[in-house]
């Protein structure tokens, strides 16, 4: 079962919104080779603030994911295209419906 998530706030500077969406398809590509990393989702949450959220089984893939390659290009990314720092939030995940 996942227990636990990140849930990732990101704002766009003004005018980076494409690139933001851009990068968070990136993104995608980069989780799908993280075998640690069973859930993970890009959103947009209005015309500048993106958001990611994904949830692992155990701390020891969160941990993982927080020092892979999606972490380390979003912080190398973040002075570029984003109007203030990521707010990275631990959570803990209640309940979820997965497809079978």
């Amino acid at each position: 079962m996942l227990t636990l998530g990140l849930f990732v706030r990101l704002e766009a500077k003004p005018g980076k919104e494409n690139e933001v969406a851009a990068f968070l398809m990136q993104g995608l590509q980069l989780a799908n080779q993280e075998a640690t990393t069973p859930l993970w989702f890009a959103l947009r949450l209005g015309p500048t603030t993106f958001a990611i959220f994904d949830a692992f089984q155990d701390e020891g893939g969160r941990q993982l994911h927080l020092k892979g390659p999606i972490a380390k290009a979003l912080m190398t990314q973040a002075p570029n295209l984003l109007a203030t720092s990521p707010v990275i939030e631990q959570v803990d995940v209640l309940g979820a419906k997965l497809p079978k």
